[in-house]
């Protein structure tokens, strides 16, 4: 049996968010706290401007295991919103796990779970997106994905 492979993306500076429509959340590639499997490899450029650097590429065909944790500022927002993306720069992304939410008392802090089937030809992403009239910072962020191997009968 092989064993479970994980990426652990973190994102600890803000990242500016602007009005309408879904955006890719990115990651550098410097810092994660896990990518032992090449995951999440540099592809060249500024990690800040290439929406590359928001792909997780499966290191495997499996059962995938998805976490979020996405901390916002505050803001004139009345929903936030969050999905999980497979191809998402591809021709047709399909978009999972999409979450609206109003905003709750205090700290802007939610996290979301789900679970796939991933394919190591199918990269993943993270897209958030808020309603405010003005550009919204993303002060923190995690993204993580496990692969469990699917074993037929």
């Amino acid at each position: 049996m092989t064993a479970v492979r994980v990426c652990s993306l973190i994102l600890n500076e803000p990242q500016t968010i602007p009005p309408g429509g879904y955006f890719i959340v990115r990651f550098p590639y410097a810092g994660e706290s896990y990518d032992a499997w090449g995951m999440h490899e540099p592809v060249g450029g500024d990690w800040k401007a290439d929406n590359r650097s928001g792909l997780i590429h499966p290191a495997m065909d499996g059962w995938g295991t998805l976490t979020a944790n996405i901390h916002w500022e505050d803001g004139g927002y009345s929903e936030l919103r969050d999905r999980f993306v497979r191809d998402p720069l591809g021709e047709l992304p399909d978009s999972t796990a999409t979450d609206h939410r109003p905003p709750s008392p205090g700290m802007q802090c939610f996290t979301k779970h789900h679970e796939l089937f991933v394919h190591a030809d199918v990269p993943l992403a993270l897209l958030a997106s808020h309603n405010d009239s003005t550009p919204r910072k993303i002060t923190h962020a995690q993204f993580k994905l496990s692969i469990s191997p699917v074993e037929e009968p």
